[in-house]
């Protein structure tokens, strides 16, 4: 037997020898690019948090002074609660329909390969297009009401929702239709001969199996929730303002539209601005591990 396993080692030997051999010629360049593109950019972010810039070659250290005024900004604290409300809404609404939709274009209904398309082509569309296609359609629906779309927080917010839902369902929806079909059927099958019914199966059986697309579409509408920007400068670019703490403060502005519009202010406030972003980065960070952490620990528990 020793004879005959040799030639087939020696024959995955040649194989896997080049490749470990010249594996850096292709990992030092990928290495090189994301160092240039990313890591250094990341450093020098962080320590032009503590400085007073116009341009990153005339930065002057000040210490936490940016961290402070960020956290004492009305404006970013308001920008913070809107992203958390927005983030939660969207991930439930976002996830609930494009799961029963996954659900029921796995049915084998007549047409089904057509509504998929039909459901993915808003994902294709561009958000600032979507924010302004969107802001004619609202502004139509309430001038028969006699106001507009930034005459209440509450229209901007609930638009907002609206247009992030049409576009990023159909997205979710595909991930959810390839979890749903790789649901074993032998299991299905079990479910029926035990005469479980259509809502048993569904959440004993089904849910479970999917938690894998549960974990990635959640994670997806987390992240996207919390780093919204181009839809909301196009819809409502955070109007209508109201004064807050001697301040103005607008009252559906998300915290990167914050970011973004408090880097406009001055060269004074970009500073400011960059430490507004550090905090942006490991709010996110911490958020998506603990939501990776919580909804994976269950694909195991399952």
């Amino acid at each position: 037997m020793s004879k005959l396993r040799n030639p087939g080692k020696k024959s995955v030997d040649l194989v896997h020898d080049p490749i470990k051999k010249w594996a850096w010629l292709f990992i030092v360049p990928t290495f090189a690019a994301f160092c240039v593109g990313f890591i250094w950019p990341f450093i020098q972010g962080i320590y032009l948090s503590f400085c007073n810039f116009n341009v990153p070659a005339d930065a002057e250290w000040i210490g936490i002074g940016n961290y402070v005024k960020a956290l004492t900004d009305a404006g970013f604290v308001n920008a913070f609660k809107n992203t958390t409300a927005f983030a939660l809404v969207t991930i439930v609404v976002i996830n609930v329909i494009s799961f029963a939709i996954a659900y029921a274009l796995t049915q084998k209904i007549r047409g089904s390969n057509l509504f998929r398309t039909v459901f993915f082509m808003p994902n294709l569309i561009g958000g600032v297009v979507l924010g302004y296609i969107w802001s004619i359609i609202f502004d139509a629906i309430l001038k028969k009401y006699a106001t507009y779309l930034t005459a209440d927080p509450s229209y901007g917010f609930w638009g907002l929702v609206i247009l992030v839902a049409w576009q990023q369902i159909g997205y979710m929806m595909i991930i959810y239709i390839a979890g749903l079909q790789a649901v074993p059927e032998d299991i299905l099958e079990a479910a029926r001969i035990d005469g479980a019914t259509g809502s048993q199966t569904l959440f004993r059986v089904i849910i479970p199996n999917v938690m894998p697309s549960i974990t990635t579409c959640t994670f997806l509408t987390l992240t996207n929730g919390f780093k919204l920007f181009d839809q909301n400068l196009a819809l409502t670019a955070g109007m209508p303002s109201i004064m807050m703490e001697g301040a103005k403060v607008n009252t559906t502005e998300l915290l990167a539209l914050n970011i973004y519009s408090t880097y406009n202010i001055s060269k004074n406030y970009h500073g400011v601005a960059q430490a507004k972003a550090v905090i942006f980065f490991l709010l996110v960070a911490v958020l998506a591990l603990t939501q990776q952490y919580m909804t994976s620990s269950k694909e195991v528990q399952q």
